[in-house]
């Protein structure tokens, strides 16, 4: 388990991902920021109607340079709670082998989770009143339920797939990529950093929003945007085209994890044990 800031970095970014079906989304996002003060910049997709999870993956798979990347799922379900990821499966006990796990359980190719949440994964997940009671479904993480504690807002559970805040499609489509980047990238706190080699992170856009003063809602104006870049060491963002959320989730996410990074204390926060590391990783951020 780190201890330690992992060193420098050569950029860093920030991925507001989607779980949703089909094969382009626009609410993939990604903004890159470089060491110093300088304006994060959106990465445009390459294609109009925008990113495809592929895509991202092929992105990251390419960089050369120690980069850090963020992405706004989470990275593992909860396992503290109940001693298991999925009481009753065969679901392995740590992050990297569950990942593994759990994409072998879809065919799909576009990345997308369907395949374990409509399969194995079905019983486990409240998709409405015919489940049952949702409070039975409410299952969080240590993070969580620490970030929940300081005030910083009622989390979200991968259980619920219900509604536009749901995070469950996401996570569990996210957990798929996780699995093929691993060859490229130290998955943090499931693997140490090592000298050289890039780090991904789970990131929340609200713990950025909050490290700027805000009260951690979204953004919907220009000025809103750069009163937040310049709180977390930013110059104004360059760019002139409409931007929406999930661009300035991602804009001002690049910009907090360059903040954030050389902070010892944010790579061994309170609460983060060797078992919560290896189960249901951590927010970066989260103290």
């Amino acid at each position: 388990m780190p201890t330690d800031a992992p060193g420098s970095f050569d950029r860093f970014l920030a991925i507001d991902w989607s779980g949703a079906r089909g094969a382009r989304h626009p609410g993939i996002a990604i903004a890159e920021a470089l060491p110093g003060d300088g304006p994060p910049t959106l990465l445009p997709p390459p294609d109009r109607r925008g990113w495809s999870r592929p895509e991202v993956l092929e992105l990251l798979s390419g960089l050369s340079g120690r980069w850090l990347a963020g992405f706004d799922f989470s990275f593992a379900p909860p396992f503290a709670a109940r001693g298991a990821y999925l009481p009753g499966t065969e679901a392995p006990d740590t992050g990297p082998a569950f990942w593994a796990w759990l994409d072998a359980q879809c065919p799909c190719p576009d990345l997308s989770a369907h395949g374990f949440l409509e399969g194995k994964g079905r019983r486990h997940m409240w998709t409405g009143a015919a489940d049952g009671r949702k409070a039975d479904y409410l299952h969080f993480r240590v993070c969580e339920q620490r970030f929940n504690a300081a005030g910083g807002g009622k989390p979200s559970t991968v259980f619920d797939l219900v509604g536009a805040a749901q995070v469950g499609k996401a996570s569990f489509s996210g957990m798929r990529l996780l699995n093929r980047l691993r060859a490229h990238a130290a998955i943090w706190p499931f693997e140490p950093p090592a000298p050289g080699r890039p780090l991904v992170v789970e990131i929340y856009t609200r713990l950025f929003l909050r490290e700027a003063g805000g009260s951690g809602r979204k953004l919907r104006d220009r000025a809103a945007l750069d009163r937040a870049l310049e709180a977390l060491g930013s110059r104004p963002w360059a760019g002139s085209a409409p931007l929406s959320d999930h661009a300035t989730d991602a804009l001002v996410a690049a910009a907090g994890l360059r903040r954030l990074a050389g902070e010892r204390v944010r790579w061994a926060p309170p609460g983060l044990t060797e078992a919560v590391a290896l189960t249901e990783g951590w927010t970066f951020g989260i103290l």
